[in-house]
This record gives structure tokens, sequence and C-alpha cells, in this order.
């Protein structure tokens, strides 16, 4: 059976869906902005995603979670997707990772 699909495999192919999604208004990826919190995948391959936005009225608010869930939904792994936003801890650019901060010139 197909149950032994690796998980973290299947989680790193999931990050890197992830990494093709921007910020419209930062040049950098969602994940390298520190904006997904968490990727949750259960045996089922149901995927949830705990992200937060940079600010909460983002201009993206309603279509960036969507993105997400879309783009990892249409993943033929997975089985399902779901995306929660949450603002605690609220996003800082202490969360952006060294790469992102280096292409933002903050470093």
């Amino acid at each position: 059976m197909e149950t032994d699909i690796n998980m973290a495999e299947l989680g790193e192919k999931i990050i890197a869906v992830i990494k093709t999604i921007y910020d419209p208004e930062i040049p950098v990826d969602i994940y390298e902005l520190g904006l997904i919190y968490d990727v949750f995948i259960n045996e089922d391959r149901e995927v949830k995603i705990l992200m937060t936005l940079t600010t909460p009225n983002c201009p993206v608010a309603e279509s960036l979670p969507m993105e997400v869930e879309e783009k990892v939904k249409s993943m033929k792994m997975v089985k399902d997707a779901e995306v929660e936003i949450t603002f605690d801890p609220p996003w800082s650019q202490e969360l952006m990772s060294d790469e992102a901060k280096l292409e933002l010139g903050m470093l």
C-alpha cells in the first residue's frame, strides 16, 4: 500500500509549493517571510496549514490563504487542505528568514 509515503518528504513538497506564493507587496515568498507557522499532515494526507498575514487588514487577507489552500489541495499526494489564519503571535520582521532579510536589504 501507498501509506508508506514519507511524511517528511510530503512536508517538504508542500513547503516547496508554498514557496511559490508571494506576498504581492514584498518580493519574497510567504514561507521565507515567516507567514507559515505550521504545517500538519495526518495519515490520511489531509493538510492543515497555520499561517498569519503581515497585518490583519492586509490587502490579500482573503486571497492569500485561498491561494495557499488551492495550491496545496491541487497536489497529487494531498487528499485535502485547510488553511487557518492566526494573529497569535502577530507577525513581526523577526520571523523572516535571513534569506528574506537579505533580499529586502535588511542584513
